[in-house]
């Protein structure tokens, strides 16, 4: 989709810093933060929403982010994958929020 902002991120047109990266997904920081680690996990084919996915790529999105969640230590300073859909997404390309250092009083 050629005004998708992911897929101009993920050919290389916006650039970016890409904290994992295979043939299938890329991982990047949120440019909005909603929390102090705040990580997208992102297909690098374009889908447009959870529903019509691939089971085989949401694996794939899960490994990722379990990946991420042992590389920055997430799991002992909490975390949360949140993936929207269904018109709750603000780009609508499939990916995957990781938020990290999360804690229990649920303010971030």
């Amino acid at each position: 989709m050629s005004d998708c902002i992911f897929c101009k991120i993920i050919k290389g047109e916006i650039p970016t810093e890409f904290l994992y990266q295979d043939k299938n997904i890329v991982a990047f920081r949120d440019i909005n933060p909603s929390a102090p680690v705040h990580i997208l996990i992102v297909p690098k084919k374009h889908i447009e929403d959870f529903i019509t996915s691939e089971e085989f790529i949401c694996n794939k999105m899960l490994k990722v982010a379990k990946k991420l969640i042992k590389k920055y230590n997430l799991a002992k300073i909490g975390y949360r994958l949140v993936v929207n859909g269904g018109g709750a997404a603000l780009v609508t390309h499939l990916h995957m929020h990781l938020l990290g250092q999360i804690t229990t009083d649920r303010r971030t």
